[in-house]
Protein backbone atom coordinates (compact mmCIF):
# COMPACT_ATOMS: atom_id res chain seq x y z
CA UNK A 1 0.00 0.00 0.00
CA UNK A 2 0.99 3.44 -0.93
CA UNK A 3 0.36 7.08 0.97
CA UNK A 4 -3.10 7.81 -0.07
CA UNK A 5 -5.16 9.26 2.75
CA UNK A 6 -7.52 6.20 1.63
CA UNK A 7 -4.87 4.26 3.17
CA UNK A 8 -7.23 3.35 6.19
CA UNK A 9 -9.47 1.64 3.98
CA UNK A 10 -6.73 -0.79 3.25
CA UNK A 11 -7.41 -2.27 6.51
CA UNK A 12 -11.49 -3.10 5.01
CA UNK A 13 -9.60 -4.79 2.26
CA UNK A 14 -7.31 -6.64 3.95
CA UNK A 15 -9.92 -8.00 6.53
CA UNK A 16 -12.40 -9.35 3.59
CA UNK A 17 -9.79 -10.87 1.98
CA UNK A 18 -8.32 -12.72 4.96
CA UNK A 19 -12.01 -13.47 5.94
CA UNK A 20 -12.31 -15.06 2.28
CA UNK A 21 -9.72 -17.37 3.06
CA UNK A 22 -6.85 -15.69 1.41
CA UNK A 23 -3.12 -15.54 2.97
CA UNK A 24 -2.20 -11.85 2.50
CA UNK A 25 1.16 -10.50 3.00
CA UNK A 26 1.44 -6.68 2.97
CA UNK A 27 3.88 -3.96 2.16
CA UNK A 28 3.86 -0.36 2.96
CA UNK A 29 5.58 2.57 1.64
CA UNK A 30 7.12 5.03 4.13
CA UNK A 31 3.96 7.39 3.32
CA UNK A 32 1.98 4.81 3.94
CA UNK A 33 3.15 4.29 7.37
CA UNK A 34 2.67 8.18 8.00
CA UNK A 35 -1.20 7.92 7.74
CA UNK A 36 -2.00 4.07 8.90
CA UNK A 37 0.71 2.37 11.50
CA UNK A 38 1.83 -1.73 10.64
CA UNK A 39 -0.01 -2.84 13.54
CA UNK A 40 -3.35 -2.83 12.24
CA UNK A 41 -2.01 -5.32 9.22
CA UNK A 42 -0.01 -7.69 11.34
CA UNK A 43 -3.57 -7.96 13.56
CA UNK A 44 -5.40 -8.58 10.40
CA UNK A 45 -2.97 -10.27 8.42
CA UNK A 46 -0.81 -13.00 11.45
CA UNK A 47 1.93 -11.87 9.43
CA UNK A 48 4.79 -9.31 9.90
CA UNK A 49 4.35 -6.36 7.38
CA UNK A 50 6.78 -5.84 4.99
CA UNK A 51 8.44 -2.35 5.69
CA UNK A 52 12.03 -1.86 3.97
CA UNK A 53 14.10 -3.19 1.06
CA UNK A 54 16.71 -4.94 2.90
CA UNK A 55 14.78 -4.89 6.62
CA UNK A 56 15.52 -9.14 7.67
CA UNK A 57 11.78 -10.79 8.91
CA UNK A 58 12.81 -14.12 8.52
CA UNK A 59 14.57 -13.95 5.26
CA UNK A 60 15.28 -11.01 3.16
CA UNK A 61 12.60 -9.57 1.52
CA UNK A 62 14.50 -7.42 -1.50
CA UNK A 63 12.14 -9.77 -4.03
CA UNK A 64 11.39 -12.76 -1.51
CA UNK A 65 7.59 -10.98 -1.90
CA UNK A 66 7.37 -11.19 -5.30
CA UNK A 67 7.69 -15.22 -5.25
CA UNK A 68 4.71 -15.24 -2.93
CA UNK A 69 1.06 -14.96 -3.91
CA UNK A 70 -1.31 -15.36 -7.17
CA UNK A 71 -2.26 -11.40 -7.06
CA UNK A 72 -0.46 -8.55 -6.26
CA UNK A 73 -2.76 -5.36 -5.16
CA UNK A 74 -1.52 -1.96 -4.45
CA UNK A 75 -4.72 -1.07 -2.59
CA UNK A 76 -4.86 2.55 -2.71
CA UNK A 77 -2.31 3.58 -5.25
CA UNK A 78 -0.99 7.05 -5.47
CA UNK A 79 0.48 8.77 -8.62
CA UNK A 80 4.29 8.52 -7.66
CA UNK A 81 3.21 4.88 -7.49
CA UNK A 82 1.89 5.03 -10.83
CA UNK A 83 4.67 6.77 -12.35
CA UNK A 84 7.25 4.45 -10.51
CA UNK A 85 5.36 1.20 -12.03
CA UNK A 86 5.04 2.60 -15.72
CA UNK A 87 8.64 3.87 -15.60
CA UNK A 88 10.35 0.56 -14.29
CA UNK A 89 11.77 2.63 -11.47
CA UNK A 90 12.36 0.06 -8.35
CA UNK A 91 13.63 2.29 -5.15
CA UNK A 92 11.38 0.78 -2.60
CA UNK A 93 9.82 -3.04 -1.38
CA UNK A 94 6.84 -2.26 -3.29
CA UNK A 95 8.09 -1.21 -6.32
CA UNK A 96 10.89 -3.42 -6.89
CA UNK A 97 8.34 -6.64 -5.86
CA UNK A 98 6.16 -4.92 -8.62
CA UNK A 99 8.57 -5.21 -11.11
CA UNK A 100 9.70 -8.89 -9.70
CA UNK A 101 6.67 -10.18 -9.48
CA UNK A 102 5.12 -12.37 -12.28
CA UNK A 103 1.22 -12.83 -11.95
CA UNK A 104 -1.53 -10.90 -12.13
CA UNK A 105 -1.38 -7.03 -10.55
CA UNK A 106 -4.52 -5.32 -9.50
CA UNK A 107 -3.74 -1.37 -8.97
CA UNK A 108 -6.71 0.70 -7.17
CA UNK A 109 -5.36 4.23 -7.30
CA UNK A 110 -6.82 6.75 -5.01
CA UNK A 111 -5.78 10.73 -5.31
CA UNK A 112 -7.57 14.03 -5.81
CA UNK A 113 -9.38 14.49 -8.43
CA UNK A 114 -7.08 17.20 -10.62
CA UNK A 115 -3.65 14.40 -9.96
CA UNK A 116 -6.52 11.45 -11.03
CA UNK A 117 -7.10 13.87 -14.47
CA UNK A 118 -3.54 15.47 -15.08
CA UNK A 119 -2.61 14.20 -18.19
CA UNK A 120 0.64 12.53 -17.26
CA UNK A 121 -0.79 10.38 -14.23
CA UNK A 122 -3.44 9.45 -17.14
CA UNK A 123 -0.59 8.50 -19.77
CA UNK A 124 1.25 6.09 -16.79
CA UNK A 125 -2.30 4.37 -15.87
CA UNK A 126 -2.65 3.27 -19.48
CA UNK A 127 1.01 2.17 -19.91
CA UNK A 128 0.13 -0.04 -17.14
CA UNK A 129 -2.87 -0.86 -18.73
CA UNK A 130 -0.92 -1.81 -21.99
CA UNK A 131 1.09 -3.95 -19.98
CA UNK A 132 -1.29 -6.15 -18.16
CA UNK A 133 -2.22 -4.22 -14.77
CA UNK A 134 -5.59 -4.37 -13.73
CA UNK A 135 -6.60 -0.76 -12.78
CA UNK A 136 -9.43 -0.34 -10.64
CA UNK A 137 -10.73 3.46 -11.71
CA UNK A 138 -10.89 5.88 -8.57
CA UNK A 139 -14.64 7.18 -8.01
CA UNK A 140 -16.67 9.81 -8.24
CA UNK A 141 -17.26 11.42 -4.56
CA UNK A 142 -16.29 13.69 -1.82
CA UNK A 143 -12.58 13.57 -1.34
CA UNK A 144 -10.52 14.19 2.01
CA UNK A 145 -9.70 17.68 0.42
CA UNK A 146 -12.68 18.51 0.99
CA UNK A 147 -13.68 18.53 -2.96
CA UNK A 148 -15.72 16.19 -4.86
CA UNK A 149 -14.18 14.48 -7.99
CA UNK A 150 -13.12 11.10 -9.27
CA UNK A 151 -10.41 10.16 -7.23
CA UNK A 152 -11.76 8.65 -4.35
CA UNK A 153 -10.69 4.47 -3.78
CA UNK A 154 -13.01 2.22 -5.38
CA UNK A 155 -15.41 0.82 -3.12
CA UNK A 156 -14.67 -2.82 -2.04
CA UNK A 157 -16.88 -5.08 -3.44
CA UNK A 158 -15.16 -3.56 -6.45
CA UNK A 159 -11.77 -4.28 -5.23
CA UNK A 160 -12.86 -7.39 -4.01
CA UNK A 161 -14.41 -8.27 -7.61
CA UNK A 162 -11.04 -7.15 -9.29
CA UNK A 163 -9.18 -9.31 -7.44
CA UNK A 164 -11.37 -12.59 -8.44
CA UNK A 165 -10.78 -11.59 -12.38
CA UNK A 166 -7.01 -11.39 -11.44
CA UNK A 167 -7.24 -14.74 -10.13
CA UNK A 168 -9.64 -16.24 -13.11
CA UNK A 169 -6.55 -14.46 -15.43
CA UNK A 170 -3.99 -16.16 -13.34
CA UNK A 171 -5.86 -20.32 -13.73
CA UNK A 172 -5.96 -19.46 -17.84
CA UNK A 173 -2.39 -18.84 -17.59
Amino acid sequence: MTGSIAAYKACDFVSALVQRGADVRVVMTAAARELIGPANFRSLTGHDVALELFEPIVEPVHVSLACFGEVLAVVPATANFLAKAAHGIADDLLTTNVLAFRGPIVVAPAMNWRMWANETVQENANKLRQRGVIIVEPEEGFLACGESGRGRLARLETLLAAVRYALRRADMQ
